[in-house]
């Protein structure tokens, strides 16, 4: 049960307590609860108006100085007789003249108003605060993600404040059902949360499963945003390498997949938002396919494909037909294969060769953009280059090798790829160790691994396992828009025509 503050409690923040009527114990319980006069950028500021004595708290830095200036110099304006009778009222419905005003009693909710930066005013005589929503998030202009560019498209993408990007949303969803739940996650950060869903087309189960999930998130903090929400909401495959979420920083992809019945996360402090449920399908599609003809559309999948493809298949097949059955390769390819091995052997050159390329995919991340030419001449020339001529690697085998680190580039999803890096790196020991035999169980293992994993309860391998024609047709070519006239049947969407008449 509630109860009120007492001049010697110093409780914690989140604790349920109500306001005094004395402004003087509610100020001595917010200085010593929030560190007023220890934190710089927490400001106390007293004033009067009308006869009675307000306090105004707020973070330094969070406030739009220019409303908060209008009400002051609205406040100054009121006469003292003007506030005798219901001054509370009078206050919140005539002259607080600011669109965001709410008033509250529990001092866990006017802590969290303030460390989130709004404003609150203390009134000395009620048991009650004003909350004027007035923020100024700290905030970079919209801009194309570096991670998802297109061609031709929209230029705009995700920030890493969680109103711009709702806002983002829902200026390609002009949906009175689209639903934005917002929560907030971490007992001291306080993380705002979203999410997005439409309500009379995703599924309520659904909704329901990851609200659930969202809300038994018990931790202190989430300082590395989404990918923090990300291992709590599946944290049933937390050591399985494949994503089972897919990240956009895109908010024309985002509102595709809303109106296909996903529900996406939103989280603040992030430019990038979850998608769920999503299969393997999901990460290997990009929206420079939708951007381009059909035709020209279907090509560009079929390469991206061919692409991962390769990063995964193609130096295990050329170890296994060259290396050790060269027997087996048909005449017309017997040009294949090194003419000569190199220092190194050849299974651990493929090795060190694909740790080479993440090192400088590391060094490329860390390196200040004047410094990168250099950066790239250097592993290009005198690391790569080199390497070949005294004789530490195989040509050959740095040919294929950037072939494959090639389609690992191609594969949209990150997290996918950096999944598939790991997938080939244990093909390569597989047939290295155990020959075809090897490669055939390790092929065998990823796949049963893929046919196991669930995002958030959906199959990772549907429209492939379990098996459905249409949807599988439409991902392995692309359709024209007026043929997508039905939602995944992966999502049990409630309204499943996107295309009634």
């Amino acid at each position: 049960m509630s109860r009120i503050i007492k001049n010697t409690d110093i409780p914690p923040a989140d604790q349920d307590l109500h306001l005094e009527k004395q402004l003087s114990k509610n100020l001595t319980f917010f200085e010593r609860a929030l560190g007023i006069g220890e934190s710089y950028d927490m400001i106390k500021r007293p004033m009067t108006f009308a006869g009675h004595d307000f306090c105004l708290l707020y973070i330094n830095g969070f406030i739009k100085d220019a409303i908060i200036d209008d009400i002051l110099r609205m406040l100054a304006q009121v006469k003292k007789e003007q506030l005798a009778f219901d001054t509370f009222e009078k206050l919140l419905n005539t002259y607080l003249s600011h669109t965001q005003v709410e008033k509250e009693e529990q001092t866990n909710k006017i802590i969290t108003a303030i460390l989130s930066g709004q404003t609150v005013i203390l009134i000395d005589g009620f048991a009650q605060a004003f909350i004027i929503d007035a923020r100024s998030y700290p905030a970079r202009t919209p801009q194309e993600p570096e991670l998802e560019r297109v061609v031709r498209g929209s230029r705009d993408g995700f920030v890493e404040t969680l109103v711009q990007n709702t806002v983002l949303t829902r200026r390609r969803i002009r949906d009175p059902r689209l639903r934005m739940e917002t929560m907030q996650i971490g007992k001291r950060s306080k993380t705002d949360v979203c999410v997005a869903y439409l309500q009379d087309v995703a599924d309520d189960s659904l909704v329901e499963e990851i609200k659930g999930r969202l809300q038994k998130i018990d931790v202190d903090g989430l300082p590395m945003a989404e990918k923090s929400v990300e291992e709590w909401l599946t944290k049933r495959n937390n050591w399985n390498p494949y994503p089972v979420v897919r990240y956009t920083e895109r908010p024309d992809v985002a509102a595709m997949h809303i109106l296909e019945g996903h529900v996406l996360i939103y989280v603040d402090t992030s430019p990038s938002v979850m998608i769920t449920p999503t299969t393997v399908f999901h990460h290997v599609q990009h929206a420079e396919e939708f951007r381009e003809n059909p035709a020209v559309g279907a090509y560009i999948r079929w390469v991206r494909f061919l692409g991962i493809v390769a990063s995964l298949f193609l130096i295990p097949l050329w170890i296994l037909f060259t290396l050790i059955h060269r027997e087996w390769l048909p005449e017309p390819l017997s040009f294949l294969g090194p003419d000569t091995v190199g220092a190194i052997p050849i299974i651990l050159q493929f090795l060190l060769a694909d740790i080479g390329i993440d090192m400088m995919r590391m060094a490329a991340i860390h390196t200040p953009s004047p410094l990168a030419t250099a950066m790239g001449l250097i592993a290009a020339v005198l690391i790569g280059d080199i390497a070949v001529k005294v004789g530490l690697f195989s040509p050959e085998s740095i040919l294929y090798l950037s072939v494959a680190a090639i389609g690992m580039f191609a594969t949209p999803s990150y997290e996918l790829s950096m999944a598939n890096r790991l997938s080939r790196m244990f093909f390569i020991l597989a047939v290295a160790f155990f020959d075809w035999y090897g490669l055939v169980a390790a092929v065998a293992l990823w796949f049963i691994l893929l046919a196991r994993t669930k995002s958030i309860n959906r199959p990772y391998l549907w429209p492939l396992l379990p098996f459905n024609f249409k949807a599988l047709w439409e991902i392995m070519v692309r359709t024209p828009m007026q043929y997508k006239n039905q939602r995944p049947s992966l999502l049990n969407p409630k309204d499943k025509d996107r295309q009634p008449n």
